[in-house]
């Protein structure tokens, strides 16, 4: 018998128990992810370093001057008067802090009020331009060329320069005996806030919500079955039926605080100021403007198609444009309508040019009382930062939802 010699290329365990032999990496320049990587850690690191230089350097000059820095002026005495608040404010007693506060409180109120009525105004606009009826179109069209042309401080000036020639409030032009409209403002009843509505309100909030879930269920219905539920009774009882009740069992309050003329002005009620007035106005007129061409070309962007077969199907025009040609042109419409909300509130720093204390106004008031412009100026910068986000956060969230979805 042979001897058998063992083969060293075969001692060991198996080949198929073996690890898998590593895999080398070779970097090199040409490698598209190696630049990317390279260029951003440089980028990164170039504009650290800007910021880090810039900071220090400021804080040098900064205690060369002895100039305080950090937020700590938010907490002293403010003695800024401001005409509108929203929340209690005493010039004597109340801190830098929410005289801010206000002036942000002032600017959203300016904001969503003006992004509300552009919108509606600026919608009738472009449906308007796009109307068969020869004055009406023309019309529209002859709004959104002179508007647009305007400088939109102009327009504010404007405005406020015409509500200053109204009469005085001895003279005021008068709605009845609760509406007043002179150049001290429009003075109109106020209703006595209650916790019965406020438990009302709470009521219509959830009424909001359990209508949108209502809606939505009613639409998979229709999906499953064909047939879709009536929406509308279960919102009347939700949005009215259910605060009206809430209200009610609270011993139903209602007590109005109408202005009345005592002297050279008026007291009580509410006031809508000839600033903030001229500024929601100028803001309105000159954004719907830009709103009315957004609507109108959205519309034009539908094909031509889709109104033929709505007319078809026995739709009146009206009922064409809100059920067919809209929701396709909103996918259109969206994107731009969100630059114009975000130019409305960012405009709004303007409102110093009429007198309206917002958040700019009062910042610079601050700055100038406490030396803190840095601080001043980054405080104004992060508000209008954080509203813009939102308006684009929520805007891009909608877009979302209503985009048409290829199946």
């Amino acid at each position: 018998m042979s001897a058998t010699t063992s083969d060293p290329r075969r001692s060991g365990p198996p080949l198929s128990g073996r690890a898998a032999p590593r895999r080398r990496i070779h970097l090199s320049w040409s490698d598209p992810l190696l630049r990317n990587i390279v260029w951003q850690v440089l980028i990164v690191g170039v504009v650290a370093g800007a910021v880090w230089y810039l900071a220090g350097n400021t804080a040098r000059n900064l205690a060369a001057r002895h100039i305080a820095t950090g937020f700590g002026f938010l907490s002293h005495n403010a003695g800024i008067p401001i005409g509108e608040h929203l929340i209690d404010y005493d010039p004597s007693t109340s801190t830098y802090g929410r005289a801010i506060l206000i002036g942000v409180l002032n600017t959203l109120k300016v904001s969503v009020a003006g992004i509300v009525l552009a919108t509606i105004l600026g919608t009738l606009i472009g449906v308007g331009r796009l109307s068969r009826n020869w004055l009406v179109a023309r019309i529209s069209g002859v709004y959104v060329e002179a508007l647009r042309d305007l400088p939109v401080l102009l327009q504010l000036l404007f405005w406020y320069g015409l509500l200053q020639t109204l009469p005085a409030p001895k003279q005021s032009w008068h709605l009845g005996e609760a509406v007043f409209l002179s150049n001290r403002g429009i003075k109109v009843p106020l209703l006595d806030w209650q916790p019965a509505h406020g438990w009302a309100l709470a009521a219509f909030v959830l009424g909001v919500f359990g209508t949108l879930a209502w809606r939505r269920a009613a639409a998979r219905r229709q999906a499953n079955t064909g047939i879709r539920p009536p929406v509308w009774p279960v919102a009347l009882g939700l949005l009215g039926g259910v605060p009206l009740l809430v209200w009610a069992a609270f011993g139903a309050p209602f007590t109005l605080d109408v202005p009345v003329l005592r002297g050279f002005n008026f007291q009580g009620g509410g006031t809508i100021s000839p600033e903030y007035g001229a500024l929601l106005i100028g803001l309105v007129t000159y954004t719907a403007a830009y709103i009315a061409e957004i609507v109108r070309s959205g519309i034009q962007a539908v094909p031509a198609g889709q109104s033929e077969a709505a007319a078809a199907l026995g739709l009146r025009p009206g009922e064409a444009l809100r059920l067919v040609v809209l929701p396709q042109a909103m996918r259109v419409i969206i994107p731009p309508m969100t630059s114009q909300y975000l130019n409305l509130t960012k405009n709004s720093s303007l409102a110093v040019a009429v007198g309206y204390q917002d958040v700019v106004s009062i910042g610079n008031t601050t700055l100038n009382q406490t030396g803190q412009a840095i601080e001043g100026i980054a405080l104004i910068m992060a508000v209008y930062l954080a509203i813009s986000l939102s308006i684009s956060l929520f805007m891009n969230w909608y877009n979302a939802r209503i985009a048409l979805v290829e199946r």
